[in-house]
């Protein structure tokens, strides 16, 4: 099994900066991507941005610019550099990984942390 272990939400002014932090733990061979997602309260969770062990990026327009992911290969943690946060930015942040557990078998699977929250608010 994968545990996803989240940090780094709260309540921030507009404007203001946040870093999330990731880490995933357990029967892990690869990770073979890692991103971030968030949900706000009536809303479906969308893509915030994601990254690739090989360090391919992915961003959702709305943050590009603002957000940078990042990751940690030895550490299996991913982490998300917020920056001018606006009211909009609000949710619910959850972090995802896709896993490979073994060297033998080419399966998957995919993993959710369980959500940290981002007020941006003055």
């Amino acid at each position: 099994q994968v545990q996803l272990v989240e940090s780094g939400g709260g309540l921030v002014q507009p404007g203001g900066s946040l870093r999330l932090s990731c880490a995933a733990s357990g029967r892990i061979f690869s990770i073979i991507v890692m991103g971030w997602y968030r949900q706000a309260p009536g809303n479906q969770r969308d893509l915030v941005a994601r990254v690739t062990s090989g360090g391919s990026t992915d961003y959702a327009d709305s943050v590009k610019g603002r957000f940078t992911i990042s990751r940690d290969n030895a550490k299996n943690t991913v982490y998300l550099e917020m920056s001018s946060l606006k009211p909009e930015d609000t949710a619910a942040y959850y972090c995802n990984a896709v896993i490979r557990p073994t060297g033998v078998s080419p399966v998957q699977h995919e993993y959710w942390g369980q959500g940290t929250q981002v007020t941006v608010s003055s």
